[in-house]
Formats: structure tokens, C-alpha cells, sequence
């Protein structure tokens, strides 16, 4: 008897071979056969013995192979073999080699999965009541915030004529068609599982074209005094928020088996960034970040508060730190934190030890007692500290930062197992800012929206809002957050065309001409538009986190590399002057 692994898109199954049957010199040719060939198996299924059964869907049954076909024989030198999963070659490989590279199991039981939960998305979703809608790809540039892909065309006039040359872009999201959707009164809920386009610099685990699970509906609360609401939710946008739960239950049930509370927990973004130090939170482990500031004495204080600083901790103790504490003797890089290892000699002086904070009058030794019984510190104890700014901006701070790193070495030490899945909403952004990097070369140095600039603000903020106070306006903007990774953000939108249109025009300070790209969705506003408003969940992030993947490049079939790269079609790739030509455009290189 002879034994083969055959493998289809149903998992592999053993075929049994007999040497001693009537077509045996058949059969032993079988043994030949390139490795990843495709065949063609005629013979009888049967079941497996119960002791050589597998767990693989076609684990308890074999073939006793009666004939077979070598339809298309393998190349004996492929650049890689796909079976071999222990083995495996360089990511740079198997990326030039993708159509190779999805034989891998793992690789095809993802897409598979991704396949089931689109149509989990799709059937909650019409039965919510939403329709689907396909939106246009090809539209105009505009200032929404991220850096957009251009497409060139030779539509709407001739290139040899003396005008510059005319380009659509490819959206970063939906945003503005679906919210003309709505505006329009034909469909009071839109979703559409949608491509999306962001031309950013190369980072570790995002890709320039992504999918996103999207939606918008009509007649959303604005979060009024009068709006009731439980926990911590003090915006609009309930509607868009039940509904987010009840999609994301039914794919964690139907996916995982996993049962999820009937509604998460809220967050503020002030709350979530004084105590993890993060915008997304990971939540399933204690360790928070305490105020020093608020227990030192009052000069001290009076001190911080007057240069619009704040000092806070990490405190790591041997009692209730446990996981982290091999971790914590580890090198940990921010510039912006110190460690402090508290001893018997340094218990009563070691705040005037820092580099984070120094003080024309030195604490004493019973200031520091003082501070030590509040905060709990003892000899034993690790203490990280860091002085920021009082005014909380952007997405981390640095205990933030080494907060996950801590969590993250324990994880690889095997000292940390992170629990079940932990759902957040975090709420009340600032909504606008002068903290994001990736939005400068579109503001320079203007307000820019915190999320898009179509998001209302708290209604307890509009006052301040149109005094000018900027930095004091929260939006009504949600991020759902799972297990320390946004993996959705959505808000609810203005929907009054003179608000919408002063914050183009007084916080934003657009252009006339940056303006004008939004002269459509101000007219959709005054045409009497409901109050509305939305979410876009990141699919591909969603899949990378159900799959257990490493990255997202293991749940979409032709993913491109770190750098926005496609070594397998050689994307992006030159074209010819005569082609550039054509469209009115012309390459400095031939200049």
C-alpha cells in the first residue's frame, strides 16, 4: 500500500494506493508525478479508521485510487513549494509568487472566511433594513485629509489645447456620495462593502487600497440634554451604535461561537488618554497610568499648572503586576519616559531623581512619604514617569507607548495571555486638530478636522465653537476599538449648510478654491437634509483580527507590500512618454 496527500479546495485527503491490483504499474507511475500538479483521482471513498482520523473536513475519509489523469504537471523547479508550511520562504518570495503562495491552508481557509463574513455583513445589514449601494470611483480631489491617489484622463477636452491636464481622483472613502444619499431623501440607510484609496508613505501593516464595511442613515439623534442615554454615551449617533453591535455580535457568534455583551463600553477619548495613554485602548489588562500631579504639594503643583504641564506614572509592583514584571527588565525605548527602581535608599528622593520634572525648591523627605503612601509606592516597585502637556492631543503619550510595550514583551515571553475579545467605544474627540503629522501638508498650519471635516460638534461646544475657541470643541465622533486596534470610526454629520459652511470657511480657513470642491454637498444641506450620520469598519483590519493573521497582507488575496508595492503585476509601473503624452502630461525626465 502506498500513501498520497492530494489537496483541493475542501482541505487535503489521503489516497491509498494498492500495489497489488490489476492496474499497479498504473498506479506506481503516480509516485512521479510532480509535486502541486493537478490530477484527476477516479476510485472509491471511503472512511477512514478511527484512530488515522483528522479534524480537517475531509479528515475522516480517503480514496482507494482505482485511475488517474495528470491533467497539468508542475514545473519540478518551482520557486517555492506551497504544501510545505513549515519551511516557509522570505515574504518578498512568496508576494512575487502570490498565485503560488495561496495554495498555503492557512492562506486559503482566510479568504474562505473573509467570503463568510461579507455575507454575514450583507444579510444583517438587509435586514436591518439598509439597501445597498454602489458609489462612484472616479471623482474630483478634494481636502478631506489624507493624501489621494490621481487618475489621469483624456475626458473633457483635448490635451494639445492650452489647459492644464484634468485628473478624477479615487476616494479615501464614500464620504461625501453617500451623504448625498441621504441628503437626497431616496434612502434613509446605505451600506456597501467599498474600495478605498489612501496614498500614503509605506508603513508596517497598511495598504493604499483597503475595504471598509460602510454606512450612513437618516434621522441619527444629535445628542441633546433631552436625547436619554446610558453610560458613558453623550453624543449622537445611538442608531448607528446599535446597529454596529448588533453586526458585530452576529459575526463573532456566527464566526467564533463567541457570545458578546449586548452592548460594549464607553470610553471618552479624555479618559482613555489619561489613564492607557492611548486613543484605542487596549483594555484587557489593569495597568493604568496615574496622575502624580494632583498628589504633590500645592507649589509644586501651582508650578506644572502655570507651564500647562502634567507629570504622571506607570507603576509597576511586584503584588498586583505579576505578568509584566520579567517584561519590565526589559530595555524600553521613549525619550519621554524615565524608569525609576525604587529602593529602600532612593524611597524618599527619588521624584527629585527624574529627568521628567525638576523644581527650583526640592520636595522633601516628607513630601515624598506623602506622595509614596498615596500612590502606593514602595521599595520593590518599578515607577515609570513622564511629563506632558495638560492639554491632551494626538494618539499617544509616552506611558501610553510603554504600556504596550510591556504587554507585548510579556505576550512574547509567554508570561501574559490576553483574554477574550474586549469591544470599546471611544468617544468625544477634540474635533479639530494641530497634532496629526499626516494631515500637515494639506493644513499648513491651519486647524484640520480630527476625523473629516464633516462632523458636528458636541452640541454643549457650539458656543465655543463659533467664539473661536477651536481647541475647546468636542465632535460627535465614535472609534470602536477591539483589543487595543481601531477598527472603526464614524461620527454623526452636520447636517445645517451655514454651520458646515463656517467651518469651511472660519476654522478650516479653506480656499475659495478648496471650498468650491464642496459646493455640491453645501447645496444637498440647504436643500433640506435630515440630520444623518454614519461609521466605516475596517474590513480587511476586521478579517486580520478574526483570522488571527499577522497582517492584513494574510487576508486579502493580492495584497500590496509594506511599501504600496504588487511584486507580482509589477505595480506601480512607468508608462510611456507617448502615452503621458496623451494626457497632457509631461515627465521631468524628458524636459
Amino acid at each position: 500500500m502506498s500513501f498520497f496527500p492530494i489537496k483541493d479546495s475542501s482541505g487535503t485527503t489521503q489516497l491509498v494506493v494498492n500495489r497489488k491490483c490489476d492496474s499497479a504499474a498504473h498506479l506506481a507511475r503516480l509516485s512521479d508525478v510532480p509535486v502541486e500538479s493537478t490530477v484527476l483521482i477516479e476510485g472509491e471513498v471511503r472512511a477512514r479508521p478511527e484512530t488515522a482520523r483528522r479534524t480537517s473536513a475531509t479528515g475522516d475519509m480517503e480514496v482507494e485510487v482505482d485511475n488517474f489523469i495528470l491533467l497539468n504537471p508542475a514545473d519540478r523547479n518551482l520557486p517555492f513549494f506551497p504544501s510545505d508550511e513549515h519551511s516557509l520562504v522570505n515574504e518578498e518570495l512568496r508576494a512575487q509568487f502570490r498565485h503560488l503562495d495561496l495554495r498555503r491552508s492557512s492562506l486559503t481557509n482566510n479568504i474562505k472566511k473573509r467570503s463568510i463574513v461579507s455575507r454575514i455583513i450583507r444579510d444583517t445589514l438587509h435586514d436591518e433594513g439598509f439597501l445597498e449601494v454602489e458609489t462612484p470611483l472616479l471623482l474630483k480631489s478634494s481636502p478631506e485629509g489624507a493624501r489621494e491617489f490621481l487618475v489621469p484622463t483624456r475626458v473633457g477636452g483635448s490635451p494639445h489645447a492650452c489647459q492644464r491636464p484634468l485628473f478624477y481622483s479615487l476616494p479615501q472613502s464614500p464620504q461625501q456620495p453617500k451623504q448625498l444619499l441621504i441628503c437626497s431623501g431616496a434612502i434613509d440607510k446605505y451600506f456597501q462593502i467599498a474600495k478605498c484609496f489612501r496614498d500614503e508613505d509605506g508603513r508596517k501593516d497598511r495598504q493604499p487600497e483597503f475595504t471598509q464595511i460602510d454606512l450612513e442613515m437618516a434621522y441619527v439623534s444629535w445628542g441633546q440634554a433631552h436625547t436619554p442615554h446610558t453610560d458613558n454615551w453623550r453624543i449622537g449617533g445611538h442608531e448607528v451604535r446599535a446597529v454596529v453591535e448588533s453586526l458585530i455580535r452576529n459575526i463573532w457568534q456566527r464566526v467564533e461561537g463567541t457570545f458578546l455583551p449586548h452592548s460594549f463600553p464607553v470610553m471618552t477619548y479624555a479618559e482613555a488618554m489619561t489613564s492607557y495613554g492611548s486613543d484605542k485602548p487596549d483594555t484587557r489588562f489593569p495597568l493604568k497610568i496615574v496622575d502624580v500631579s494632583s498628589v504633590l504639594p500645592d507649589q509644586h503643583r501651582t508650578c506644572l499648572q502655570s507651564l500647562g504641564d502634567t507629570l504622571e506614572a506607570l507603576i509597576i509592583r511586584p503584588s498586583d503586576s505579576q505578568p509584566l514584571l520579567r517584561a519590565n527588565d526589559y530595555k524600553l525605548d521613549d525619550p519621554r519616559a524615565d524608569r525609576i527602581g525604587i529602593t529602600q535608599d532612593n524611597e524618599l528622593r527619588w521624584l527629585c531623581e527624574c529627568n521628567a520634572v525638576s523644581f527650583d525648591i526640592p520636595l522633601t523627605v516628607e513630601h515624598h512619604a506623602a506622595v509614596n503612601k498615596v500612590l502606593g509606592i514602595s521599595p520593590g516597585d518599578t515607577v515609570w514617569i513622564s511629563r506632558r502637556r495638560s492639554a491632551l492631543e494626538g494618539g499617544s503619550t509616552a506611558l501610553g507607548r510603554i504600556r504596550i510595550q510591556l504587554a507585548e514583551i510579556a505576550q512574547e515571553l509567554g508570561d501574559y495571555v490576553p483574554s477574550s475579545p474586549q469591544f470599546l467605544w471611544v468617544t468625544e474627540f477634540p474635533l479639530f486638530t494641530r497634532a496629526d503629522p499626516d494631515k500637515d501638508f494639506l493644513a499648513r498650519g491651519r486647524w484640520s478636522s480630527t476625523h473629516h471635516p464633516f462632523t458636528a460638534p458636541m452640541w454643549q461646544d457650539i458656543e465655543a465653537m463659533y467664539a473661536g475657541h477651536i481647541d475647546q470643541v468636542r465632535g460627535q465622533h465614535y472609534d470602536l476599538v477591539l483589543n487595543g486596534v481601531e477598527i472603526g470610526g464614524g461620527s454623526v454629520r452636520v447636517h445645517d449648510a451655514a454651520m458646515q459652511d463656517y467651518i469651511f470657511s472660519q476654522v478650516l480657513q479653506l480656499s475659495d478654491s478648496e471650498k468650491a470642491t464642496f459646493d455640491h454637498l453645501l447645496h444637498a444641506l440647504k436643500c433640506g437634509a435630515p440630520p444623518h450620520g454614519g461609521i466605516a469598519l475596517g474590513f480587511d483590519r476586521l478579517m486580520s483580527i478574526l483570522c488571527k493573521a499577522p497582517t492584513i497582507r494574510d487576508v486579502i488575496a493580492f495584497p500590496k507590500t509594506g511599501a504600496g508595492t504588487d511584486p507580482l503585476f509589477k505595480s506601480p509601473g512607468a508608462v510611456s512618454l507617448d502615452v503621458l503624452q496623451q494626457y497632457g502630461i509631461q515627465s521631468f525626465g524628458s524636459l
